[in-house]
């Protein structure tokens, strides 16, 4: 009988000492929460930015800055909430290519990188969380920021025009809220977030290579391509590419004119056209090659 409990014994002790396996999702998730916790710039520059213009688009409300209380241009009355979307897109973009270029770099600057590699989290694990920030995160982040922040405009237009005696049944109409907001998401998660893919994959790669300076590492190798490619074919192909790319210059609605902005809602998705554009895959695979060299280069990295 004693033999028997204490073969259950031992195979409960090691049934118990045996380490508990976490799912690689959830450990990519808290990797993620790890990014938002030590750079907290990535909400509070958007959410700052955002405070600007509210308060700018209030001001100019209130004290009448317009011809007419918030009707702005009657052919065009979502002008100040694409000027908003705008913004709150470059600021985006802005905030991107900071983190990226201070992603791997700041972690052996401060040596924490020996702290999250003695922890049970791949390399892999670790990159692929650093990227899901300028691709998947801050796209979402300056959608909901700028949604709110159009919301809220619309709040004070509507107080505006009522205070004047207007009909706003009319304002509410003509802005077409819901259809610009769906706009701005499709938009900004292809042009803003699988578009750049490549560009915020390369400064993931070149943050972790230099000791310091990581902007001119990664600057110098686009301008020297873009230097040659002018001083032999007198062109410049490179450096609007990599500019198309990073601004997210890329046709994915069919508006009715050239100058109409994504979120107009005149435009018409054109995702058919986009998703079959092959400078499209040629990012991905471009921007996922960036991102296996960065996994191998920071397994050999070392602290600064």
């Amino acid at each position: 009988m004693s033999t028997q409990s204490n073969a259950m014994s031992e195979s409960f002790q090691s049934q118990s000492a045996a380490p508990a396996i976490i799912p690689a999702t959830r450990v990519l998730y808290w990797s993620v929460r790890r990014e938002l916790w030590e750079n907290r710039f990535i909400y509070v520059a958007p959410l700052g930015v955002a405070g600007v213009a509210l308060f700018a688009f209030s001001l100019s409300a209130i004290v009448g800055i317009w011809e007419k209380p918030l009707q702005l241009n009657p052919a065009h009355p979502e002008a100040p909430y694409e000027m908003a979307a705008g913004l709150m897109m470059l600021t985006g973009i802005v905030v991107s290519v900071f983190y990226c270029l201070d992603a791997l770099h700041g972690e052996r600057r401060d040596r924490s990188i020996l702290f999250w590699k003695s922890l049970p989290v791949s390399d892999v694990t670790t990159v692929l969380a650093k990227a899901c920030i300028p691709l998947v995160i801050l796209p979402l982040l300056t959608f909901a920021i700028t949604v709110a922040l159009q919301w809220l405009m619309l709040l004070i237009s509507s107080a505006v025009v009522l205070a004047s005696g207007l009909s706003v049944a009319t304002l509410w109409t003509r802005l077409s809220f819901l259809r610009m907001s769906w706009l701005l998401l499709y938009h900004v998660l292809t042009a803003h977030a699988l578009w750049p893919a490549p560009i915020y994959c390369w400064l993931l790669l070149v943050s972790g290579w230099p000791r310091r300076a990581t902007f001119l590492w990664a600057a110098l190798p686009l301008v020297a391509i873009a230097g040659v490619e002018q001083i032999a074919f007198h062109t410049w192909h490179f450096a609007a590419m990599v500019g198309s790319r990073l601004i997210g210059a890329v046709p994915t609605v069919a508006p009715t004119s050239p100058d109409m902005f994504p979120t107009d809602p005149m435009t018409h998705i054109a995702a058919a056209h986009f998703l079959s554009s092959p400078g499209l895959w040629i990012g991905l695979a471009v921007a996922a090659v960036f991102l296996a060299a960065a996994v191998r280069l920071r397994r050999y990295r070392e602290p600064i």
